[in-house]
């Protein structure tokens, strides 16, 4: 091949400028025809510049040729003259080849030939020519390349052309980088670049090595200096080799293309498609066992007896932490309840149970019972003569507490083991090696923290002995070694002089620990007879320790760090600090100014002494502390209560009894120490206490979700009047939306298959009043028809605000007047039939909500409106509700179930939820067959016990291909004999085989395989109980079982008691007897089975859900106005809107859509003195702030005032504040700083309104206040202009805020807000509220219109108007125009806009006013008008009309 290929460059020689008249043929990518074209013209050996150069510099002789003969017509040139050059070509190549074999000792040393392990030929460029660097493949450089490498260069030149460039020869750092500039190359030098590329490559991706540079000058003192400081130059030759055989995987040809080679990571994590999920798929593992488990070691591959010793042990330690907090069990109970968890840890461990299969199926090893004697009973004289107490021990939510107490004893486990092997490395080093320490504190580890201590006491006391075992490990195994670094400081003083100083404390720290614990004898401090500082003296060593005060203070800074690192004496401090600490908060300058009595944050601000317990029992209150505290607001510190008393013992336990100068001396120099240990071990036991609290909290938040998600999922279908709990009812869902007056009413009808039948829209139904001449509204007919024609069961309703009850209400007397019936059913007490009124039911739509707007919702209904699918999601809602929680995923975090949840992390959240949904779903099960061909059952598969997303998906594609239907459990764990794949394993079989049924009226034509015990909660395992109990219970003997069982199948009996309808007759049975039976007998705990069995042979999978929950008044007030209790109570002051005004009192509507009146004797004094109308005073649609006197929740009204005194006394909250837990001395001080704080730059007082907006800030504290928070938002501060000024700054968008002046008028004092508020001159306001609601809010709207209007550009005016220039290029003969934010004048945009392709550029200012635009000194009420005026200005004006260049007038 290398006939083919040029591989040589001869310097100025006849061949090349004959080689240089030759066309260069290209291919057309498009049309695949050749292309000739010249080649551009070489450097000479003197010529060094770059092409750009070469081209300029062109002589005369080289135009000549390029004109007589480089570019020809290729049917125009002779073909023999072609034959001769490619011939002379060869032969060139072969004389070239030939001389290539014989290198100087310069391109040896260039290429690397003297290393000694390099073999193959090497082939020789000019080292004047300039190369493309191409991609390097793994062959030798001497290969030639194949014909379908001719376009690799151009192929992957791409990415890695121009990493090297200006490296092509190998060079660390070429001065010419940057200068020489790359040329495109033919395909036959490209080749040559390949192969030079080939050749040095190696040596730029390895390291230098050090034989080679015996030439570089350095003697072998220089150079064994060299190695001492930086190695052998191997030390990452492990990245390397790794790397290079990744290259290798990737470029390999024949490795089959896998996923990963196709989808982003990203998408093979969402759709559990990587590595680790196939692996999870084929584990016979429960999934959550599976992914909670990964970072620990798997228990199995443990012996047996190791096995049992560790579950023991963990048993007790986890008996420990829980039983403390089971108030409800007597001390007695301690034994039973540790023999509980050790039996649940052994079922999680080795029989991988997951804790709703252990509660379903193991309930018996739950709950301890003991038969009490009782006296004989003269009337049943066959009776027992005891009864079975028993007590419950452990329910779901500790099966669950388990689960996570098992994972941390795994990771204290595992921590104890490292410890473990590090001391026995240690005694393998070092033989002699004996440290009570581990041998006294290993064994007695109770927590986590404990074993930490031991960790950072093992890496403090002996680095240097674990640092060289690490690297001896290293260096054998042949794995990754390091460059031997110098020993650390701590290393350094225990080798020199100054550790005498240490021993000569007279104690160790760990008989100091020892003595303050008061464990063992104790141990007495010996003094020396010299003083510390001329001790210190006699012990100066260069270089390290230069004079006397140097030894001393690496001594005590040596024994500090021992007295902290000793884990004796930090495990006595923890049990201290976790004793006797309290939390102070202490505000910063931050937060002084940030954090004011309307701060969510002031709770806390000025709170001290806070005990644990207390937190633990408020935990959001902690959890907010330490959220503000982040974000530099406050300090949470820990405050150690008996501080004093803990120094004063550690002094007597380390100190001399000796009275003398000397002892003095080391005495003082030992409480020094004392004192540092003791603020280091301040800030260890902190950072620890706060981080368990944190964890405590976070847990408790966690588990309070836990408990709301619950009860929100334990609820049965809406249960139409007479029927059975589970019944499915037929839903007609409306919703009227936002309530506005002109939004539709949409609705949709659901059947109980959860098919949408049908839906539409009406537009008032609104009941008419005949006394008032009010008419009915024009749809109810319409209503009436369809209600008559569905036959609903129930009537839902809700909605996003007040006027949703207004439906409501209207909806229940359309009922009630036309006599709207529900279905007929059968009284069974008074023995008839009976009809009641169709029942309206406003419905919990939180699920809906996120539903209607969801990409979900678009692929089911496309062609259906939002608010539709809204309607949809509320009858989904009332038909089941566990599977429209299942059906949100992860979106159900979107969902509140806590005020405070929104302080843990959304991963412990995730995981508290799921638990909710994993006990539901297993109490409820799933049918399979239908999870087959519905999503939405589907969605509940992946929380039954033992299975999870990846095994749910495994599972559903199994059973398809088996033949897309199970008639029985056994089929999922697959039968050679009737070809069926296994859908699970074995383990994971056991754990969902209850809870997924087969219902039996599907699958009974389908033979004996049919089960009708497969349609129930028993567990296969228990089949034969079932059927022993069927058959006693229908008293057949054996005989008469085998001719049934021979006949019909194994599951005859219970089929046959079905069939008879004798499911009754198993109450008859004493199933205590069966239960003592097989305790005996088989060892098994059998009483709660034996009656799940009773009650699943008399009703398969009864609905144990309670019935449907019916919200309160109070969430419905929530859901429709978004309030809460503590978001509006009595006592605030709250801006309303004047809604109607009468004589005697005033309608007013909040802007949380409730309705308020405000009566004549909550008038303002002077108002009501003056016996003034209400309509002379207040406007329709004016904005008045009044204070809440009352508040009907249930109706939705309220009762305000708006009387001065009242108006006057700010709303603040209760504080639920012990005795001395609130610093009012710093509070005060505080306010009195803050009343007397002078502005330094007018010396006026700063003002202080009472308002929730105000804020005493400069504009620059304004806009760093307001940037982190949303469009719109705005504060009132003070005004440089003076006291009858006040300044109010809003954001207008990312980076732009506009500061707006007003003018106070009518002050009745220079700290009072004026009755009278101007801004600009022109607009006039009441109030503060008045002016932020119509003005600033205003004008945020017409910003939020100009910013959602279709002629809006995001970008800058520069990208407008080049989004101008180009649409205008497209379409010449058409103007467009476009609007943009201009950041510069904050409340202005630009208009830009082109008439035509070769009109100039132009643009006017537009200005934004409250409810208006204004262009020109005109103004306009929204977008349209804008646009339609700015058409008329630019046709009367021209585009000069606009002013200069769109800059505001101001």
């Amino acid at each position: 091949m290398d006939d083919f290929f040029d591989r040589t460059a001869a310097e100025g020689s006849e061949e090349e400028e004959e080689e240089e008249e030759e066309e260069e043929e290209e291919v057309d990518e498009a049309t695949g025809q050749s292309i000739n074209r010249p080649r551009k013209s070489k450097a000479t050996n003197g010529d060094l510049g770059d092409s750009s150069e070469e081209e300029d510099d062109d002589d005369e002789e080289e135009a000549r040729r390029v004109r007589e003969g480089f570019i020809v017509d290729e049917d125009e040139e002779d073909e023999e003259e072609k034959q001769r050059r490619r011939e002379r070509r060869k032969r060139r190549r072969e004389e070239k080849d030939a001389e290539d074999e014989q290198l100087d000792e310069e391109d040896l040393d260039l290429i690397g030939e003297t290393h000694p392990d390099y073999d193959g030929r090497k082939v020789e460029q000019s080292k004047f020519k300039r190369l493309k660097r191409g991609h390097r493949e793994d062959r030798p450089a001497s290969e030639a390349r194949g014909v379908e490498d001719i376009f690799s260069d151009e192929e992957e030149g791409a990415d890695g052309a121009t990493a090297g460039r200006g490296r092509q020869f190998g060079y660390p750092g070429d001065d010419l980088d940057d200068f020489i500039e790359q040329d495109e190359f033919p395909d036959e030098e490209a080749g040559g670049a390949d192969e030079d590329i080939g050749i040095r490559a190696p040596k730029r991706a390895g390291f230098a090595e050090f034989q080679n540079l015996k030439e570089s000058g350095l003697d072998e003192v220089a150079l064994e200096d060299m190695r001492g400081a930086f190695g052998e130059g191997d030390e990452f030759s492990w990245a390397l080799d790794a790397e290079a055989a990744q290259n290798q995987d990737v470029t390999d040809p024949d490795k089959p293309l896998e996923l990963k080679d196709v989808f982003e990571p990203s998408q093979l994590v969402e759709r559990y498609l990587t590595d680790d999920d196939n692996t999870i798929r084929m584990t016979d593992v429960p999934e959550r066992f599976q992914l909670l488990r990964k970072p620990y070691k798997d228990l199995k591959l443990l012996p047996e007896e190791d096995i049992e010793k560790r579950t023991a042990e963990e048993a007790t330690w986890i008996t420990n932490n829980m039983f403390p907090r089971k108030r409800e069990l007597s001390s007695k109970m301690r034994d039973p309840f540790e023999q509980a968890i050790k039996q649940v840890l052994h079922f999680m461990n080795v029989d991988d149970f997951e804790p709703a299969f252990i509660f379903q199926n193991r309930k018996d090893y739950l709950i301890h019972s003991e038969q009490v004697p009782t006296d004989p009973d003269p009337d049943h004289p066959g009776a027992p003569d005891y009864s079975v107490h028993a007590e419950k021990l452990l329910n779901q939510d500790d099966l669950w507490s388990i689960l996570e107490q098992d994972l941390k004893y795994r990771a204290f486990s595992e921590k104890r083991d490292a410890i473990q092997k590090g001391l026995e490395t240690l005694k393998e080093v070092n033989e002699e090696f004996n440290d009570s320490t581990f041998e006294d504190l290993v064994p007695s580890a109770a927590q986590i923290d404990d074993l930490q201590d031991l960790q950072d006491y093992m890496n403090f006391q002996y680095s240097q002995q674990l640092r060289d075992v690490s690297m001896h490990e290293a260096e054998t195994n042949g794995t990754q070694k390091r460059a031997r670094g110098t020993r650390n400081i701590w290393d350094k003083v225990r080798a020199g002089p100054a550790y005498h100083l240490v021993r000569g404390f007279g104690i160790t720290a760990d008989g100091v620990a020892q003595n303050i614990e008061k464990t063992g004898r104790k141990t007495y401090t010996d003094d020396m007879d010299q003083r510390p500082d001329d001790f210190a003296d006699a012990l100066v060593q260069e270089p390290d320790f230069r004079t006397g005060e140097d030894v001393l203070t690496a001594a005590k800074a040596m024994f500090i760090e021992e007295l902290a690192n000793n884990p004796r004496l930090r495990r006595h401090m923890r049990k201290i600090y976790y004793g006797q600490i309290v939390f102070d908060v202490h505000r910063t300058e931050k937060g002084l100014k940030q954090i004011d009595e309307e701060h969510p944050y002031y709770e806390f601000k000025y709170l001290k002494a806070q005990e644990i317990a207390h937190l633990l029992d408020k935990p959001e209150l902690f959890l907010r502390m330490l959220q503000a505290e982040s974000a530099g607001l406050i300090e949470v510190n820990v405050r150690l209560q008996s501080e004093r008393r803990v120094r004063d013992e550690l002094y007597k336990a380390i100190e001399s009894d000796n009275f003398s100068e000397v002892a003095d001396a080391w005495n003082a120099l030992r409480r020094e120490c004392v004192d540092a240990a003791l603020k280091k071990l301040h800030k260890i036991m902190s950072r620890g206490v706060k981080d368990t609290v944190k964890n405590e909290c976070e847990n408790r938040i966690a588990m309070d979700c836990r408990k709301e998600y619950t009860l929100r999922l334990d609820q049965a279908p809406f249960r139409p009047e007479g029927m059975d709990l589970g019944t499915v009812p037929r839903v007609l869902a409306l919703s009227n939306g936002s309530g506005n007056r002109d939004d539709a009413i949409c609705w949709a009808y659901m059947e109980e298959s959860g098919r949408v039948q049908e839906n539409g829209k009406f537009t008032d139904l609104r009941g008419g009043n005949e006394e008032k001449f009010i008419p009915a509204g024009k749809d109810i007919p319409l209503f009436i028809e369809l209600v008559e024609r569905r036959k609903p069961d129930v009537i839902a309703v809700s909605g996003w605000s007040v006027e949703t009850r207004s439906l409501y209400k209207d909806l229940q007397q359309i009922v009630s007047d036309h006599k709207l019936m529900g279905a007929v059913w059968d009284d069974a007490v008074e023995d008839r039939e009976r009809q009641e009124l169709l029942e309206v039911v406003i419905v919990n739509d939180e699920v809906a909500r996120l539903y209607h707007t969801s990409s979900r919702a678009e692929r089911e209904f496309p062609s259906m409106p939002p608010l539709t699918r809204y309607t949809i999601g509320l009858a989904r809602y009332m038909q089941s509700p566990v599977k429209e929680y299942a059906a949100l995923g992860s979106d159900i975090r979107s969902i509140s179930f806590d005020p405070n949840q929104n302080l843990i992390p959304e991963d412990k959240l995730m995981r508290w939820l799921e638990t909710s949904m994993v006990d539901m779903v297993n109490l409820v099960g799933v049918n399979i067959n239908e999870a087959l061909d519905d999503t939405y059952n589907a969605n509940l598969l992946p929380y039954i016990a033992g299975l999870g997303p990846r095994k749910a998906q495994q599972m559903l594609s199994a059973i398809g291909k088996n033949g897309g239907e199970v008639i029985s459990r056994a089929d999922l764990v697959g039968d050679v004999d009737r070809n069926l794949r296994p859908a699970v394993g074995p383990v994971c079989w056991t754990n969902c085989a209850s809870f997924i049924y087969i219902n039996y009226n599907d699958v009974e034509g389908d033979g004996p395989e049919a089960d009708y015990l497969d349609n129930t909660r028993i567990h296969p395992e228990d089949y034969d109980l079932a059927r022993k109990i069927a058959a006693d219970a229908l008293e057949l003997d054996e005989e008469d079982i085998k001719a049934e069982v021979d006949e019909n199948g194994a599951s005859a009996v219970v089929r046959r008691l079905v069939k008879e309808d004798q499911q009754d007759r198993v109450n008859d049975l004493v199933l205590e007897q069966y239960a003592d039976q097989l305790e005996k007998q088989m060892r098994q705990r059998k009483r709660a089975t034996l009656e799940t069995i009773r009650a699943e042979l008399q009703n398969a999978y009864e609905e144990l859900r309670r019935n449907f929950n019916f919200i309160g008044s109070d969430q419905i007030f929530t859901m429709l106005t978004g309030e809460t209790r503590e978001s509006l109570q009595e006592g605030m002051i709250v801006p309303v809107v004047v809604k109607r005004t009468f004589g005697d009192h005033i309608d007013v509507r909040l802007d949380c859509g409730v309705t308020g009146s405000i009566l004549e004797s909550e008038f303002p004094e002077e108002i009501y003195k003056e016996n003034r109308e209400p309509r002379t005073v207040w406007s329709i649609h004016q904005v008045i702030r009044a204070k809440v006197l009352h508040l009907n929740r249930k109706v939705f009204e309220a009762g305000l005032t708006l009387r001065e005194a009242e108006v006057k006394k700010s709303f603040r909250r209760q504080f639920d504040h012990g005795l001395d837990e609130w610093d009012d001395e710093l509070e005060s001080r505080d306010r009195k700083e803050a009343r007397k704080a002078v502005d330094s730059s007018t010396g006026r007082a700063q003002r202080v309104i009472k308002h929730p907006l105000f804020r005493p800030f400069n504009s620059a504290q304004a806009v760093e206040y307001l940037g982190p928070l949303q469009r719109g938002e705005c504060v009132i501060r003070p005004s440089s202009k003076g006291p009858d000024h006040l300044a109010v700054t809003w954001k207008v968008h990312e980076g732009v805020f506009q500061h707006i002046d007003v003018l106070e008028l009518d002050k009745e004092n220079e700290f009072s807000v004026g009755r009278v508020l101007r801004v600009g001159g022109k607009w006039s306001y009441s109030d503060l509220d008045e002016l932020i609601v119509l003005h600033v809010r205003a004008m945020l709207r017409k910003v939020e219109e100009m910013m959602g209007d279709e002629r809006y550009q995001s970008g800058s005016r520069q990208q407008t108007e080049q989004w101008l220039e180009t649409y205008t290029e497209a379409n010449p003969k058409r103007s467009m125009y476009a609007f943009c934010l201009n950041p510069k004048y904050p409340g202005y945009f630009y208009l830009c806009f082109k008439a035509g392709r070769d009109a100039p550029l132009s643009n006017w200012p537009v200005k934004v006013i409250p409810n208006a635009f204004e262009l020109q000194g005109n103004k306009y009420p929204d977008m349209r008008a804008l646009k339609n005026g700015f058409k008329l200005l630019f046709a009367n004006k021209g585009p000069g009309g606009g002013g200069a260049n769109g800059v505001p007038r101001r």
